[in-house]
C-alpha cells in the first residue's frame, strides 16, 4: 500500500470515528425523554476519546451532556487530539521537506 493511500485510509477511519461519536450523542439525546434504553455514559466517553471532534460538536450543537461534570473530559480529549494532530503535521511536513 502506498504511503498516500495509508494516510487517506487513516483519515477516513478517524472521520468515521468522529461521525460515530456524534451519532451516539445525538441518538442518546433523541431517546432521553422517551423511556427507551439510553447509551451508557461509559460508551459515550469511550467514543469521545476516540472521536472527540464529533462528540464535542454534538455536545455544543444539540446541548447534550453539557452539565455532567465527567463530560468535561471531552474537552481534554479534544485538546489531546489537536496536540497530536499538530505534532504529526509538523513531524511529517519536516520529513517531506528533508527528502
Amino acid at each position: 500500500m502506498d504511503e498516500i493511500d495509508l494516510i487517506t485510509v487513516l483519515i477516513g477511519l478517524y472521520a468515521g470515528l468522529n461521525l460515530l461519536a456524534a451519532g451516539a450523542f445525538a441518538y442518546d439525546k433523541y431517546v432521553a425523554g422517551t423511556g427507551r434504553r439510553r447509551v451508557p455514559e461509559r460508551t459515550l466517553l469511550l467514543l469521545a476519546f476516540a472521536g472527540p471532534f464529533g462528540a464535542f460538536g454534538s455536545m455544543v450543537l444539540i446541548r447534550h451532556k453539557t452539565r455532567k461534570l465527567r463530560f468535561w473530559l471531552v474537552k481534554v480529549f479534544l485538546t489531546l487530539h489537536i496536540a497530536g494532530i499538530v505534532y504529526l503535521l509538523f513531524r511529517f511536513s519536516g520529513m517531506a521537506a528533508g527528502s
